[in-house]
């Protein structure tokens, strides 16, 4: 069987245009389209929510860093600041496997990096509607008050959501929650339906995986994962304890009416959309690939 529909009421709520409420010049991009229960369409911008509202798995990547490497540069595994360009953006943007792309500035934050691939995702040459979510420094890092600015200028330029990772408990993610009303973002949630904008939260730390009952019954947010890379560093490399603190993530998640995303590859794609993970991420050379095996999958 594939994944239980997300059960999420008041779908008979009409869209809301505006993603930033505090700006007036942010422009409407071409939609998806749902119907409500009364059989009326819904209309989003973010593709994402309706694929979401009807229970199915979104695929995407993480946005590739352009920058060239010697072969050499990769064998010592030298870090170099990562490049993304109109143009790169412009090449997803004519892949029809990809629903949604993955741009990691959480490592550092580069605000043109947002508007280049904006600005190719919305190429006229483009595909269909990308959804684009942007992953920032955590909370922690730099503070409350840049973390408010980031998640404005992003908005501001045509991203469809923020993910904020490392969140450590119950009081950060309302605080993060808050950074959204404070731009006046529209987020789509269980609770407003006619939401564009995502706000994902991610735990990534054994202290926060188990507070996740009180992070996920948090109100306001739109996508809850366990970020278990980093989750099973801390765990000391014990990958049997990271998959159990993540299905327990994807059960609040679940029991919450939310999406969970997680990373997958052609070894465990299938099983992933199994368990009920609605957001899929790859990377690396064979991507396209194992977006074929999970569409195919999904029944898409």
């Amino acid at each position: 069987m594939g994944p239980k529909r997300l059960t999420l009421s008041l779908m008979i709520v009409s869209l809301t245009a505006c993603q930033v409420g505090d700006s007036g010049d942010d422009g409407a991009a071409a939609p998806g389209q749902a119907t409500d229960l009364a059989g009326a369409t819904i209309e989003h911008a973010n593709v994402l929510i309706d694929l979401w509202a009807d229970g199915t798995a979104a695929f995407g990547i993480f946005v590739p860093d352009e920058r060239p490497r010697t072969e050499e540069q990769r064998r010592r595994g030298e870090r170099t600041a990562a490049v993304y360009t109109r143009e790169g953006g412009e090449r997803l943007a004519q892949n029809p496997l990809y629903d949604f792309l993955f741009l990691n500035l959480e490592g550092g934050y580069d605000v043109a990096a947002v508007g280049a691939i904006v600005e190719g995702l919305r190429s006229p040459i483009a595909r269909g509607r990308k959804t684009l979510l942007v992953r920032i420094p955590p909370l922690e890092r730099d503070g409350e008050d840049v973390a408010r600015a980031r998640v404005r200028e992003i908005l501001r330029l045509g991203a469809d959501g923020v993910v904020f990772p490392h969140v450590r408990s119950p009081d950060e993610a309302r605080t993060v929650v808050s950074l959204f009303a404070d731009v006046g973002a529209d987020v789509w949630s269980p609770a407003n339906p006619s939401g564009e904008v995502l706000a994902m939260i991610m735990l990534e730390d054994p202290g926060a995986v188990a507070a996740v009952e009180q992070i996920a019954d948090t109100p306001g947010y739109s996508l809850l994962a366990c970020g278990i890379g980093s989750l099973r560093g801390a765990l000391d490399g014990d990958r049997e304890a990271a998959e159990a603190r993540n299905q327990e993530v994807l059960a609040h998640a679940r029991r919450v009416g939310l999406p969970d995303m997680i990373t997958a590859n052609a070894g465990d794609i299938e099983e992933r959309i199994q368990e009920g993970f609605l957001a899929l991420l790859m990377q690396g050379d064979e991507a396209d690939e194992v977006i074929r095996i999970g569409r195919a999958a999904a029944g898409r």
